[in-house]
């Protein structure tokens, strides 16, 4: 584990990649003991598929948060073969219902083995939107559909949900937190099943002896004010390069320029 920013710092991205590219993302393997919904064949394939969450009342297309920004960046690398979207953190049925329509790639409104197989899908978050990243986790495991990768940034528990424990379905999950500040998020994640899922670290920075100055006036007062750290590890470009790393590792090959 990082014990704080300053060290996290010192890592290059290139370890970061390669690091990534090392962990084990056998998400297919998962699904062999679950339930099956159709047992008949499928050649098709649906694209990967990265959903992002924001945190607290931000809405999914605010400019200003690193996880908005990181969607950006990857559609315009991925112009093909990957959906990536953002939903507020109150919409994650509605996530639920675009991911499910998204792995039914011959449109029959069923998902067969192989589109449940096939599925690719890494789930993010910031705040009660990390908290929501698991959720959604947690009911596509219930359909018997593997995914890759989650990534909690702050995670904050929402009301009637539980942010602590990694689902089986999922094989390989991060944790980002700083224990500083009015919001304060999640310290350690852990694995339902330690041999179906890989937690990649619980990382923690701090943010009083290293500030990083992306807290404007695109944030609204109060989050200046009594959040600063919680959203400073949101728009900390640390995280978003090795959230970059994670996420590239578990995705098909970009496309040649």
């Amino acid at each position: 584990m990082l014990e704080s920013r300053a060290s996290v710092r010192h890592l290059s991205i290139s370890v970061l990649v390669l690091s990534a590219l090392a962990l084990p993302i056998l998400a297919s393997a998962q699904n062999a003991s679950m339930l099956e919904i159709s047992a008949r064949p499928s050649s098709l394939v649906s694209p990967a598929i990265v959903i992002g969450f924001v945190g607290g009342f931000i809405a999914h297309n605010a400019a200003a948060h690193g996880g908005v920004q990181l969607a950006d960046r990857l559609r315009k690398e991925y112009p093909d073969g990957v959906h990536v979207e953002v939903f507020e953190n109150r919409r994650g049925d509605d996530a639920y219902r675009q991911i499910l329509k998204i792995l039914d790639a011959d449109h029959d409104q069923s998902l067969s083995h192989d589109e449940r197989r096939n599925a690719r899908i890494i789930l993010y978050g910031h705040s009660w939107g990390a908290c929501e990243a698991i959720e959604v986790a947690r009911r596509l495991e219930r359909d018997g559909i593997p995914v890759l990768l989650t990534i909690q940034v702050d995670s904050v528990r929402k009301l009637g949900e539980d942010d602590s424990v990694i689902p089986a379905n999922v094989a390989e999950a991060a944790n980002f937190y700083q224990p500083t500040g009015f919001v304060r998020g999640r310290p350690e994640v852990r694995a339902a099943d330690p041999s179906r899922t890989r937690i990649v670290g619980n990382f923690k920075f701090d943010y009083t002896q290293h500030p990083v100055g992306c807290v404007d006036s695109r944030y609204p007062w109060y989050a200046r004010a009594f959040e600063k750290p919680h959203v400073e590890i949101e728009c900390d470009p640390a995280i978003s390069d090795w959230m970059d790393a994670l996420i590239h590792s578990a995705l098909p090959q970009r496309p040649a320029p």
